[in-house]
């Protein structure tokens, strides 16, 4: 799970293409790697293979600015937690 800091005022909200997770990161450019399917990835490349091929890339589908980024935070944290918003 990725969260942004508390008092982050901008930030930007991410889709990756590959595994379909959705994430805010405090990078706003139009393409990042995708923190999920770095995880996955093998760091051994065997001679048949592309270390690029490997590299997954989300990429922005939205700043959020102000009040909002810890709404966003605040929602996809109770996504991922299934619904339980008690701790909010």
């Amino acid at each position: 799970m990725y969260y942004v800091p508390d008092g982050t005022q901008k930030c930007g909200y991410y889709e990756c293409p590959k595994c379909g997770e959705r994430f805010l990161d405090i990078e706003t450019s139009d393409i990042i790697p995708c923190p999920y399917c770095e995880m996955d990835i093998d760091p051994e490349v065997g001679p048949d293979e592309d270390i690029n091929e490997q590299k997954s890339n989300a990429k922005l589908i939205k700043v959020v600015e102000g009040e909002e980024v810890e709404k966003m935070d605040a929602l996809l944290s109770l996504a991922i937690t299934g619904g339980n918003y008690e701790w909010i």
